[in-house]
């Protein structure tokens, strides 16, 4: 064996997205913007959610989860871009890599559940109106969500003690602004079948499970509006589930495009405008979807803009 073989990577250099300085403090501004506003929104998504009490129902019980999850989501991933555009030091230590990675992975799983098992609460309010708030309990509804983080972290956890008991040797440079899936395994020289296995498996199950259970639940939600004789009350079953959809079609159109390629389509500088897309943009996104096309959320709002004026 070469002796390169043998040396231990314990950092990686990650390039971003350009050398260009002036470039690069442009890219700094625009990511922190977007950030801020990612937690503002999903921060006050949730208040209203909290505050208000005609929103205390499965459907804001889930969207205020869902927003949790982007506060965290966003906040993995955006503190190290803005490092990586401004700062002239952009290593990472192996360790901050590997957590980075597990919470990474974790986090977008465990949106991919709880996506599914808001499907599935859509699916309920229309199919039974009438037993929506039976059906979907305060349990079944905390258990959904426990299962989803449960889940997603689970499945995190043995792609990242796979991935990170590959050996690094040589190149430790990640052309891409955080630890990703793609160019850590570029970077391995070591890479078996039996690894590939297991990462196309959690991959393949975390990706086609909830699809399926999404699917599934819209194609019982179709035929319970077909069954509705009234196109007043069609169009607002539909519109219950428009968000939703968005959402979805947005999230897993970023993360289907990235990881369901084979690696030998895999483009680096294309896949890193998708991968800002899923980790910094749809965190932005999501609570203005639900906001901005909710009038119950618009008049929580105003409720709440109403009483500052008159205090």
């Amino acid at each position: 064996m070469e002796e390169r073989n043998f040396t231990k990577v314990k950092e990686f250099i990650l390039v971003g997205f350009t050398a260009d300085l002036q470039l690069q403090r442009i890219l700094f501004l625009v990511f922190l913007i977007i950030y801020i506003f990612s937690l503002l929104w999903n921060i006050t998504l949730i208040s209203l959610i909290f505050a208000d009490s005609q929103l205390h129902t499965p459907m804001y019980f889930f969207i205020g989860n869902l927003s949790f999850l982007d506060i965290w989501y966003s906040s993995v991933y955006a503190p190290q871009i803005l490092m990586t555009c401004i700062s002239e030091d952009k290593s990472i230590s192996f360790a901050d890599c590997l957590a980075q990675f597990f919470f990474c992975a974790g986090l977008a799983f465990g949106e991919s559940y709880l996506l599914a098992a808001m499907a599935y609460d859509r699916y309920v309010a229309i199919a039974n109106p009438l037993l929506y708030s039976q059906v979907m309990s305060p349990r079944l509804c905390a258990n959904l969500v426990a299962a989803s983080y449960f889940g997603g972290f689970l499945n995190s956890t043995i792609i990242t003690s796979k991935t990170f008991t590959l050996s690094f040797c040589g190149n430790n440079v990640i052309d891409d602004f955080f630890c990703d899936l793609p160019p850590l395994v570029k970077l391995a020289c070591d890479v078996q079948e039996s690894y590939q296995a297991v990462v196309y498996f959690i991959l393949a199950s975390n990706i086609i499970t909830p699809t399926v259970l999404i699917l599934a639940s819209y194609l019982f939600i179709i035929a319970a509006i077909l069954n509705i004789h009234c196109t007043q009350g069609r169009l607002k079953a539909f519109s219950t589930c428009g968000s939703h959809l968005t959402v979805v079609i947005l999230y897993y159109g970023s993360i289907v495009f990235i990881y369901s390629r084979p690696s030998t389509s895999y483009a680096l500088e294309r896949d890193k405008v998708v991968s800002v897309f899923y980790t910094v943009l749809i965190p932005m996104l999501n609570p203005l979807i639900y906001s901005l096309r909710n009038k119950d959320v618009k008049d929580a709002l105003k409720k709440i803009l109403d009483r500052s004026k008159v205090t």
